[in-house]
């Protein structure tokens, strides 16, 4: 809107002043003006199938067009529709008849205006003549001039002289081409004579090529004397010929150019030795830009001007003597407007008009003065008179308006210029529609026009429509017939007047001002790095006015171009509430970002920078360079680009061919900082090297590797390593190591020295060259100390030094087994062992440890019962004490030990039978209560499934508990004596009352779990009470109370079996059997309870949790010790170590409750008290 507004300001600025052009509205009656025409020369190519001549004016009332050929009225032959104007079109057929000189003329009822001559050239195709050009014939030592006489045509024009094989004609100083086409030769040879000289004509804006006929030359030579001969006698040199110019001809040639253009000075000369040419320009210096071609015989200058005018000499001479020729060189100019062309002028009647025509050129133009396009005749007696190069109208009224034509012409062309002129008085009369609507953003300027003509021009204001106060004040200017508003404001909104009065009359309009929110982008996209292949996401939002919502969008723009947003699916941007995203971010995608969000009146832009970050380039330029030896390198590189990411460090590879030929292996890694590295390399390779860079995003492309690189041979540089000395047999040593890989070898021929002796006993060594990495000794004693060293050699020599390294010969089972074996009880479930262990020679191998064999003979609940429960645990290291968890109480055991190696297990110790003493039952497994009465409460329960021990009754507690708070109100307990007892009937309890009931089972060793149930006695009522109760004491429901009682019980008794199947298991036994077997107070049984809490609640110790095994096979594992470095089952066998410390006593879990007594049983243990 501001830009319209501001041209249409400079428009209405034309209207104010007649020294400027002037531009009339349309819709004010006006004499036509070309505003487009076709410029001429126009030359029409063979290849044009048209040609459009065109001529467009505007005037009101709309002109009319008629065209003159040649000064002729000329009709055009083919006017389409397409061009309604004075544009007309030519076919190509017909072009010829239609050459020559056109001009346009524009009428209305005002005037003519009319264009310049265009010029049209139909020029035919060129050809040369045909002709038979005789041989020219000359002596040796004549000149030659072969004439081409090139036909005229389309320019440019180059000019060729070949053979008739197309082979160019060689030019040099005596032979060379004129500008004029012709090929000169100073002074004739014999190599001149020949046949077949071609003039060739190329015309490259028409595509065309013509040749002329082929022409001969012979040249005699002279015989002695001066006479000429046959070419095949002897000859002679010729005579010395003083120099004379073939071209130009005379003594003075004058050459007439327009400025600007390109200056040619020719000087050829005859005569023999062949002449040089020396130019000069008299009273002057050759210009600078001076250029001397075709063998200095071609004097260039380019783009003239009058200071390169003057005259310029040219001087050829030879032994024999010279010639001079002058050149007159005049530089003149077609007619041009010394400033500007006269301007269109609107004045008022009765005043005088001057109309200057301001001209130059050399040689000075003559003004010719037209009148819509008739020529204008000078009448001193009339109001209209030609001064020189202006014409006057006096006291000018309506009927002098018209076009008037200055035209200026000399010998080197013309121009033309349209003046129109109206005389006229005329009321404002304003173009600009009223209401005209007008809207801008705050903080913009903004134009109000307000377009007016009239004659004299008008005097334009503009008020505030509420108030019709001037607008004024530094915010608004007021020029022509605009009203600006610099930073308009919101309270500018409204109607504005525009009043326009001259003498003739005055008129006003209003304009309406609507100030808008600017737009304004509040989250701007933000500078980003991303890794290449990744989605990139920039945000841009704005807030805009929101009547200019449906104006609105924001645009994306990459580096200044607008990125093309596509829905078609290969498209990699795409672009959602404001949001850009960039699929699969590249290289190409980095750059800097613009957002603008947009409407119809302003827009806002913000700016990210999107950094890709990529792995980097491949470098270059690696190199190879010598340091001390063959074998010690320097590598050296140029780095590539790190695409945003600093290099953190360089790889570098190497491959030989002889080993493992195209795999490429890390060689070393460079600090991302360096270039160069020196590496040490092995002996007897054929190298290549490469390199590639690393950064944050991940390794780059290598670069191209090195030429082939190849290292004389040389001795070992290390010895085996990883020496493994094993005795699979017992009388064997085996030794096993970790060959050099193939590229450590160093030479051909590697092989290794295996040297041994036994350790302490012999001083010297066996030794033993060997091609594969293993060596067996044979025949050696069981389990004997041997020192062992391995060293590498090739046919270039012996590898360093070996370590000495120690190892044993194979183990066998052990001979002897522990002794003195000892098993003191800490609890019912746990006892510490304890022996003598084995003399180490009978180990006969590293020792592995002890395995303690546990057999559960009975249980004294039922003795005539025999089992064969049997168990094992292992504890690996030299020890004479292990803890053995997991037992049963109130069982008879038989135990023995024995040690083992990686071979074996080595025989059993003497048994030892032992007691656990009795523990406390288990939990009762069901407990329910029934048949409530006001006062009392049947209890049924079944016995515990183990009792640890004979059953002496159960401990039962009943608690009268609040129902509000929850909180136990009064406690009893009853001791129940009877071991086959599974009911009981509490009388004297509360009536409506809620009671929670604890149940134990206890054995001589104490109290086990409580089983908790609760239960209510009845409220009494009238007939509800008696029904209940009579319905309670049935019978029946007892029974069925019963029943069902017993069916629990063999389920609880079938999930007891199915756990004891189990293999792994952690338990809590019973309290100690240590407790006192009559502790069945409440205070005791409290206590009981707290420390049987208190071991629930403490984990075992990781050198305690074991794996329990049934069988000897399947030994008990404990899970916190490392294997042993045996056998691999031997090694997953570890041990409860820390329970063999004495001084500690165990809880029946394992865990250590402190200072105990106990039993310490030796040999054989006698049977329990079972009264």
């Amino acid at each position: 809107m501001g830009l319209v507004g501001s041209l249409q300001l400079v428009l209405l600025l034309a209207l104010t002043s007649t020294a400027t052009g002037l531009i009339i509205p349309l819709e004010v009656e006006q004499p036509p003006t070309i505003i487009t025409h076709t410029s001429g020369p126009i030359v029409a190519l063979p290849f044009d199938n048209t040609i459009t001549i065109r001529c467009e004016a505007r005037g009101n009332p709309p002109p009319e067009y008629r065209w003159t050929k040649d000064g002729e009225d000329f009709v055009p032959p083919y006017v389409t529709t397409d061009h309604p104007d004075g544009t007309f079109v030519l076919h190509n057929k017909h072009l010829t008849g239609f050459q020559g000189k056109y001009r346009c003329h524009a009428s209305n009822k005002l005037g003519t205006a009319m264009t310049p001559e265009i010029e049209l050239i139909v020029p035919s195709m060129p050809k040369f003549p045909k002709e038979f050009n005789f041989p020219i014939v000359v002596k040796e030592g004549e000149p030659i001039i072969l004439e081409c006489n090139p036909p005229q045509g389309m320019a440019p024009r180059q000019i060729y002289w070949m053979s008739s094989a197309l082979e160019h004609i060689e030019q040099d100083e005596r032979v060379s081409m004129g500008t004029d086409g012709n090929l000169y030769f100073s002074n004739a040879i014999q190599n001149d004579t020949r046949r077949d000289y071609c003039c060739f004509a190329h015309f490259s804006k028409i595509r065309t090529i013509v040749q002329k006929s082929d022409m001969a030359v012979v040249v005699k030579s002279l015989k002695p004397g001066n006479e000429s001969a046959d070419a095949g006698n002897a000859t002679q040199t010729p005579p010395a010929r003083i120099p004379s110019l073939l071209l130009p001809s005379g003594v003075q040639t004058e050459k007439v150019l327009l400025k600007g253009e390109d200056l040619q000075l020719e000087c050829i000369p005859q005569g023999y030795p062949t002449p040089t040419v020396k130019w000069m320009k008299m009273g002057d210096k050759l210009p600078l830009r001076t250029q001397l071609n075709n063998f200095g015989k071609l004097l260039f200058i380019s783009s003239i001007d009058e200071s390169d005018g003057g005259k310029y000499m040219c001087k050829a001479q030879n032994s024999a003597g010279e010639v001079v020729h002058y050149l007159d060189v005049i530089v003149e100019d077609p007619p041009k407007w010394e400033t500007e062309p006269p301007q269109s002028q609107l004045t008022v009647i009765g005043t005088d008009v001057h109309i200057k025509c301001s001209v130059s050129g050399k040689p000075p133009p003559d003004i010719t003065w037209r009148r819509n396009g008739d020529l204008f005749i000078d009448d001193p007696e009339s109001n209209k008179q030609v001064f020189d190069d202006t014409l006057v109208l006096l006291n000018a009224g309506a009927q002098d308006s018209a076009v008037y034509q200055c035209e200026a012409s000399n010998t080197h062309g013309s121009i033309l210029a349209n003046i129109n002129i109206m005389v006229m008085n005329m009321a404002p009369r304003i173009l600009t529609r009223d209401l005209q609507e007008y809207a801008v953003v705050q903080g913009e300027d903004i134009v109000m026009n307000c377009s007016v003509f009239g004659s004299p021009p008008p005097n334009i204001s503009w008020a505030k429509d509420e108030t019709l106060e001037i607008a004024k004040g530094e915010r608004f200017l007021a020029v022509g017939g605009s009203l600006k508003i610099f930073s308009a404001k919101k309270y500018d909104s409204g109607k504005y007047l525009c009043f326009a009065s001259n003498t003739e009359g005055n008129s006003s309009v209003t304009a309406v001002l609507d100030v808008k929110d600017s737009t304004k982008i509040v989250y701007a996209p933000q500078d980003m790095r991303i890794i290449s292949g990744t989605t990139a996401q920039l945000m841009c939002r704005a807030e805009v006015d929101k009547s200019l919502l449906g104006a609105f969008e924001v645009v994306w723009r990459k580096d200044g171009e607008k990125i093309p947003l596509s829905s078609e699916e290969n498209s990699r941007y795409f672009m959602d509430n404001g949001m850009l995203q960039i699929m699969g971010v590249n290289l190409s995608d980095q750059g800097s970002y613009t957002c603008i969000a947009r409407t119809s009146l302003d827009e806002d832009n913000a700016t990210a920078l999107l950094t890709v970050l990529d792995v980097p380039d491949a470098p270059k330029n690696l190199e190879i360079l010598e340091l001390k030896s063959q074998r010690n390198i320097c590598l050296s590189w140029v780095p590539g680009s790190d695409h945003n990411s600093t290099v953190t460090e360089f790889i570098v590879e190497y491959e030989e061919s002889q080993w493992e030929p195209g795999r490429w292996k890390e060689l070393k890694k460079v600090a991302g900082n360096q270039a160069t590295t020196e590496v040490a390399l092995q002996g007897h390779l054929n190298y290549q090297f490469r390199v590639y860079a690393v950064n944050v995003v991940g390794p780059g492309p290598p670069s191209e590797p090195t030429e082939r690189y190849k290292t004389p041979p040389a001795a070992p540089e290390k010895n085996p390593e990883n020496i493994k000395i094993l005795g699979h047999l017992p009388h064997q040593l085996d030794i096993s190591w970790e060959p050099l890989l193939p590229i450590e070898h160093n030479g051909p021929g590697l092989e290794y020295k295996v040297s041994y002796r036994k350790l302490g006993v012999e001083d010297v060594w066996t030794e033993h060259l060997v091609k594969r990495p293993h060596f067996v000794v044979r025949n050696t004693s069981t389990f004997i100390p041997f020192e062992i060293k391995i060293q590498s050699r090739n046919s270039q020599g012996w590898g360093p030094d070996p370590k000495v390294v120690t190892g044993y010969s194979g183990e066998d089972v052990p001979t002897a087994a522990p002794r003195d074996i000892a098993v003191e009880v800490i609890n019912t479930t746990v006892l510490r062992v304890s022996w003598t262990p084995a003399p180490p020679a009978t180990v006969r191998g590293h020792l592995g440890g002890y395995n303690v064999h546990w057999l559960r003979k009975r249980s004294w609940l039922e003795p005539n019962k025999i089992l064969d429960d049997r168990k094992m645990l292992s504890f690996p290291g030299k020890r004479t004490l292990a803890v053995v968890p997991g037992l049963e109480p109130f069982s008879e055991y038989i135990l023995t030990v024995n040690v083992f190696n990686k071979k074996g297990n080595g025989p059993k110790s003497d048994p030892v039978t032992f007691n656990t003493p009795e523990g406390a039952p288990e939990l009762v497994p069901i407990l329910t209560a029934s048949n409530a009465q006001k006062d009392s409460i049947l209890l049924v329960w079944a016995p515990p499934l183990e009792t640890n021990g004979i059953l002496t009754g159960y401990l039962l507690q009943h608690h009268l508990v609040n129902e509000t708070t929850l909180e136990v109100v009064v406690s009893q307990e009853t001791n129940i004596t009877g071991a086959d007892t599974t009911q009981w009937q509490l009388w004297g309890l509360e009536e409506g009352s809620l009671y929670r009931f604890h149940l134990r089972a206890c054995t001589r060793a104490g109290c086990g779990p409580p089983l908790a149930q609760e239960s209510r006695t009845p409220v009494t009522a009238a007939a509800t009470g008696v029904q209940r109760s009579n319905f309670l004491t049935q019978g029946w429901f007892i029974g069925t109370m019963c029943a069902v009682a017993l069916l629990t019980l063999v389920v609880l008794m079938a999930c007891f079996v199915r756990r004891n199947q189990g293999g792994k298991y952690a338990g809590t036994p019973p309290p100690s059997s240590t407790q006192r077997q009559d502790m069945f107070p409440m205070e005791k049984v409290k206590e009981r309870e707290n420390l049987h809490s208190v071991v629930e609640s403490q984990p075992m110790n990781d050198d305690t949790f074991c794996e329990y095994s049934d069988s000897e096979e399947n030994p008990l594992k404990c899970g916190s010790l490392g294997s042993l470095t045996g056998d691999e089952a031997l090694g997953e066998s570890v041990s409860l170590v820390d329970y063999a410390n004495v001084g500690r006593e165990f809880n029946e879990d394992g865990s250590f409750i402190g200072e105990y007594s106990g039993f310490t049983h030796r040999g054989s243990v006698s049977e329990p008290d079972q009264g």
